[in-house]
């Protein structure tokens, strides 16, 4: 079992910045993938980050990409998200995610544990 804690949500203007954290206890945090996925209002749950189990793949879809970057701390058994020029479309429920699957997991039923979330609001 690993459990994944999120914090670093809020609101913020548009073009302002925020840092996700995702704290993971349980198991060996170094076996896992990571993802952050969000998922607003009457819309499926998307992927916009993932980080391999050394930190030395990541993924980031169009939408995000040059915006967002994902990074891992395995000392601290920490995952971040660094979100930068946000924007109102950013806004949603993010979600912290690991995957024992190897590789670099894009799609969310390659992961196994979930995160209770934490909302991003970005107003314009």
């Amino acid at each position: 079992q690993v459990q994944l804690v999120e914090s670093g949500g809020g609101l913020v203007q548009a073009g302002g910045s925020l840092r996700l954290s995702c704290a993971a206890s349980g198991r060996t945090f170094s076996s896992y993938a990571f993802g952050w996925f969000r998922q607003a209002p009457g819309k499926e749950r998307e992927i916009v980050a993932a980080i391999s189990r050394s930190g030395g793949g990541t993924y980031y879809p169009g939408t995000v990409k040059g915006r967002f970057t994902i990074s891992r701390d395995n000392a601290k058994s920490t995952v971040y998200l660094q979100a930068n020029s946000l924007r109102p479309e950013d806004t949603a429920v993010y979600y912290c995610a690991a995957a024992s699957a190897m590789g670099l997991p894009t799609l969310a039923n390659r992961y196994d544990y979930w995160g209770q979330g934490t909302q991003v609001t970005v107003s314009s």
